[in-house]
């Protein structure tokens, strides 16, 4: 029995993480959990996953919840992230919130000694060098939750590392893959979240349109396998069947395939090194999807992969700055106040802004302050 803690349990990857306890409650307990402000649905995964601690964004829904539950320990805020991913009883930290929120929660669960299976990319990017550096302190195992590093990970499996050459990461495109930039101008927010192979939440469907979400995940690859940027490449694959590939120095390309569901590298999360099984609508058949295309990445069309790339490359808070001042433009773009081409040229500007100022391996308290910078630099863009 493994016990969890979950954070961002009524988002997308928390919600099928229930699924998966649900399927398996042989083998998996949600132990701790928290959720944001949709409590509606929250009360009803209270009543049936009967978490010993809860945690919730707004302080004023801790009362009302405490006279519906009063024998379970409510938090809320940034405190109640950080009690919830660092709750005694669970043995594994599932951090699946969006933003940089995920950061110091992650490393308190560290510090206790939690295995932290990872869907909350920002907290890498951010600080990926004090986060892996904690983890191999604590001997704590970091297992990513990401089809695309899943893969890489399950593709890694019994290899020796000096014989990797590259890693290649698929990306689906997202839904304006075939649009030029010119078409881009006027596209609007609904038709930016019709993601045509997954679903997911606002901010990362959002990422995945503009191809931030890739860039992130090249940042957050560079981290989980101590791999250069030159050597991790992106590649267009419509179908998001292939969900990423390891090239070896033999001319060798090991690749994970499967259906794009994210229960599967949820669950792989969860039961490493086992594997479990899981019930789908109808079997997967390669044969019915018959063709799979690639294609190179347009980085002129695609500028907020460069951006990341450029990021990545300057390092130290360059990626923390790259970060904040995305997720503050893609909600502006989502509260109609930033156009979807202007999401990466807010995000362009602030790495401008901060190119004299970067510090190299920098602390938390450094880290923290330049998020809190450039968060406030961006909304005077906005």
């Amino acid at each position: 029995m493994k016990k969890i803690n979950l954070l961002g349990a009524t988002g997308s990857i928390g919600t099928q993480t229930l699924e998966i306890v649900r399927e398996h409650p042989e083998l998996f307990e949600i132990t701790a959990l928290s959720f944001g402000r949709n409590v509606e649905l929250g009360r009803k995964i209270i009543q049936e996953f009967k978490p010993k601690a809860v945690s919730v964004q707004n302080n004023r829904d801790v009362e009302k919840l405490k006279l519906e539950f009063p024998d379970i320990r409510f938090y809320s805020g940034m405190e109640g992230l950080r009690a919830i991913a660092s709750f005694s009883e669970g043995d594994v930290l599932l951090s699946a919130v969006i933003g940089s929120v995920g950061l110091l929660p992650t490393l308190d669960a560290i510090e206790a000694g939690k295995q932290i299976a990872i869907a909350n990319k920002e907290t890498l990017v951010t600080a990926g060098h004090l986060v892996m550096e904690a983890a191999r302190k604590k001997g704590v195992d970091i297992l990513p939750v990401d089809s695309e590093h899943s893969a890489v990970f399950q593709a890694l499996n019994g290899e020796k590392r000096e014989n990797v050459s590259k890693l290649i990461i698929t990306a689906s495109g997202g839904s304006f893959r075939d649009k030029t930039r010119q078409e881009l101008k006027h596209v609007t927010v609904k038709e930016a979240l019709n993601h045509p192979n997954w679903n997911m939440g606002n901010k990362l469907t959002i990422d995945s349109a503009t191809m931030f979400n890739k860039g992130l995940e090249v940042i957050e690859a560079h981290w989980l396998y101590d791999m250069d940027y030159d050597d991790i490449d992106v590649v267009i694959h419509r179908e998001s069947i292939v969900h990423s590939l390891v090239e070896y120095i033999d001319g060798s390309m090991i690749a994970q395939l499967g259906a794009p569901d994210m229960r599967i590298p949820i669950q792989y999360a969860l039961t490493f090194p086992d594997r479990s099984s899981i019930q789908f609508s109808e079997p997967f058949s390669l044969a019915k999807i018959g063709t799979l295309h690639f294609e190179e990445v347009d980085y002129d069309r695609f500028r907020a992969l460069k951006l990341a790339y450029n990021a990545g490359k300057i390092g130290g808070t360059m990626p923390t700055v790259l970060n904040a001042a995305n997720e503050i433009a893609v909600a502006g773009f989502l509260n109609g106040q930033v156009d979807f081409n202007n999401i990466e040229a807010v995000v362009e500007n602030a790495m401008n802004h901060h190119m004299q100022n970067v510090i190299q391996a920098p602390s938390l308290d450094t880290i923290l302050q330049v998020d809190q910078e450039t968060r406030a630099y961006v909304k005077t863009l906005l």
